[in-house]
């Protein structure tokens, strides 16, 4: 058993913490004044110091705690958090990041530029740490900080705070240390802390993990209990904070009054770390034996109730996840030889068991299919980042909404699609969206607007970017293929056939070469991954008001419902969620061999013969069937002599030598052992296309 490395869990924890900063920062330039956005922007900054501090990364501590420092003036409201704030909070995320994630490659010139932007927006001056003593007396520890101002004690000012901290239990079992919190105390000014040793059992009882310990701080300074109930945000459901306001006539002495038996049993208590205790160095009151029996079964008796919530969610490797989807596979193999075997024998309780465990084997590759499953919402929020960016360097102010973030797609296929939904972001802002002046030349808002929704629809998954820009210039479009000699000059041909040309390799219409178009790399990439995943692309515009790209995609590239059919000898897998019905080849039909049309319901509808198509010999079955399937807006009819039923399809992944036999996506392995093609619809009609242009050519 392999045990996780503990800074790589780290990693992956301030890998969630950069998106929820990173979010917080975005929603921050939309909504300003969201008090919530900066409590959660300070969040997750002050965990990330913190845990980069207890991991060993103590150049992501430094840096945040100053980055933390500027970033409070916006949190207690003394400045806005401005567009150029929000920019330069983004940059210094990045660089955070880095220092995590690579270290290596990061250098300190650029934290101290930043650093150095940061403070001159918001106005720090340059002011040490206050001057601390600490002294120990007996158990009580007192941090001796400046004396308050006589205008501080003045009748009726506010000085400070008089609170009191009893922290549940089993925080140290859950990772926390009350000291880390009376440290973070002293940062808003001098405290006196006195421990109470009350509740501490006998050494004989003492429960080691366990915290007994009590404080009672006095707090010079005027802040606000915001200031205060911000120290303890993470730990609010682990304790009881009492908070009393201190005015300046009733401000207490240096050190609080304390019965001297208490101070005598508390000079022996290891404060400065609670879950070491030396032999012999605790000797609670008689008194307090009882109580802290009492408190010590409550705490056990509230600890399966925190167990429960603790297991709410486990993080997996992907890869484990990756082997088991491997393991389902060999299962469902298994299972369909054991069914086949079933059904050419005559034992009833075989045929009853070939049944459960067919049923059992479907039950587990869906659930372990859904355990792959991943909002896509978690994709969708990188892109924020990139609207932001390229808004910016491109001065093209870009509302960006995104919808259907609960839909669900398989975790291979959400890290497939990030780079192709880049492009086509990128390129709606670069080439759709008009400039502002144009723009306002049209009569359109100044603002504007890229929409990214995904939706599930069927067994497949619509992912849409939609601009309200100035749609596709055909005319343009179609004079450089013809220039590139992609089409005959003055060739009739659609609108639509036209602006496929735009997934063509090295086809661009950008008048100059920038950094982030004008090459001709880019569309042609995002298609052929849509492809590799099985999936297809449609193109809609429509001038002057702008253009929809929508990304059809399966739920999984695992194991897929086929309608597994027969050609000739050979049986090949028609992925279910293209078939729409299967209809017989009726006599009219097969006299008909020069028309291959259909006429389905009224609808004509062409098709392709699977057997002239694959180039098989000899005659075709007497009665052959017709699958009607749909590829985008496109329907056709795929002849086949048989078909056979419904498979479970394991997808194997063809070989290297295979790669430019683009009409089939994979293959997979039947019950008898046997391997069958699996068709890539998409590709079959284009390649059937491409021959009848050819022939009639």
């Amino acid at each position: 058993m392999t045990s996780l490395d503990p800074v790589d869990i780290f990693r992956q924890e301030a890998s969630e913490l950069f998106e929820a900063l990173e979010g917080a920062l975005l929603d921050l330039s939309v909504r300003p004044d969201d008090r919530e956005l900066v409590d959660s922007a300070f969040r997750a900054l002050h965990t990330i110091k913190g845990s980069g501090a207890m991991f060993g990364f103590d150049k992501v501590a430094a840096f945040t705690h100053e980055f933390e420092t500027a970033f409070d003036r916006v949190r207690k409201g003394e400045i806005k958090p401005t567009e150029d704030l929000i920019s330069i909070a983004l940059a210094a995320k990045d660089y955070i990041r880095a220092l995590i994630e690579a270290p290596e490659t990061t250098d300190t010139i650029i934290g101290d530029a930043i650093l150095d932007d940061l403070g001159h927006l918001v106005g720090m001056k340059d002011s040490g740490p206050p001057v601390t003593a600490h002294a120990k007396q007996g158990g009580i520890v007192i941090d001796v900080g400046p004396e308050p101002s006589a205008a501080d004690a003045s009748e009726g000012t506010q000085t400070g705070w008089q609170l009191r901290l009893e922290f549940d239990s089993q925080i140290l079992c859950n990772g926390s240390n009350p000291l880390d919190f009376l440290d973070d105390l002293r940062k808003l000014g001098s405290c006196f802390v006195v421990a109470l040793t009350d509740d501490v059992p006998t050494l004989e009882e003492l429960e080691p993990e366990y915290c007994f310990l009590k404080w009672d701080v006095t707090l010079h300074s005027p802040c606000d209990r915001a200031a205060i109930d911000d120290v303890f945000m993470f730990v609010m459901d682990e304790m009881k904070l009492t908070a009393t306001p201190i005015f300046g006539a009733e401000t207490p002495t240096l050190v609080p009054s304390v019965p001297q038996s208490t101070v005598s049993e508390a000079a022996n208590a290891a404060v400065a770390e609670p879950s070491v205790v030396p032999a012999g160095s605790v000797k609670a009151p008689a008194s307090a034996d009882a109580s802290a029996d009492k408190k010590r079964d409550e705490a056990k008796r509230e600890e399966p109730k925190r167990e429960d919530r603790g297991i709410a969610t486990v993080r997996v490797q992907a890869e484990r996840l990756d082997e088991l989807m491997d393991r389902v596979g060999e299962l469902v193999i298994a299972q369909a030889r054991l069914s086949q075997l079933a059904a050419t024998g005559e034992d009833l309780s075989i045929k009853m068991i070939a049944e459960e465990i067919e049923r059992l084997a479907a039950s587990l590759r869906d659930t372990t299919m859904g355990a792959r499953m991943v909002p896509i919402g978690s994709l969708f929020g990188r892109f924020r980042r990139l609207v932001h960016d390229l808004s910016r360097d491109l001065d093209k102010p870009v509302d960006f909404v995104t919808a259907g973030e609960d839909t669900e797609l398989d975790k291979t296929m959400i890290e497939c699609l990030a780079d192709p939904l880049v492009h086509l972001i990128r390129n709606a802002i670069d080439h759709g969206i008009e400039d502002t002046a144009s723009r306002d030349a049209a009569g359109k808002t100044e603002q504007g607007r890229i929409e990214l929704t995904a939706v599930h629809s069927g067994a497949q998954v619509l992912v849409t970017v939609k601009d309200n820009g100035g749609g596709l210039n055909t005319a343009r479009i179609r004079a450089k293929a013809e220039e590139q000699g992609l089409i005959a000059s003055g060739a009739a041909m659609a609108d639509h056939d036209i602006h496929q040309f735009l997934f063509h390799p090295g086809f661009s219409t950008a008048q100059t070469i920038s950094a982030l178009s004008g090459r001709g790399v880019g569309m042609d990439v995002v298609k052929r991954t849509i492809e590799n995943m099985r999936g297809t692309i449609d193109l809609s515009t429509v001038p002057g008001q702008g253009t929809m790209v929508t990304l059809r995609l399966p739920l999984t590239l695992a194991i897929i419902e086929g309608l597994l059919i027969r050609v000739g000898e050979g049986r090949y897998i028609v992925p279910l969620s293209a078939v729409e019905e299967c209809v017989e080849l009726t006599a009219a039909d097969e006299r008909s061999r020069g028309r291959n049309f259909l006429n389905v319901r009224g609808d004509l509808v062409p098709f392709l013969r699977l057997r002239d198509l694959f180039g098989m010999p000899g005659e075709p079955d007497r009665h052959q069937k017709t699958i009607i399937i749909s590829t985008g807006e496109t329907r056709v009819g795929l002849v086949a002599d048989q078909i056979i039923g419904n498979h479970q399809t394991v997808i194997k992944s063809l070989s290297k030598l295979h790669s430019e036999v683009t009409m089939f996506s994979g293959a997979t392995i039947l019950g008898d052992g046997s391997a069958a093609l699996i068709l890539d619809v998409a590709q079959l009609v284009a390649h059937a296309q491409s021959n009848q242009v050819n022939e009639a050519a």
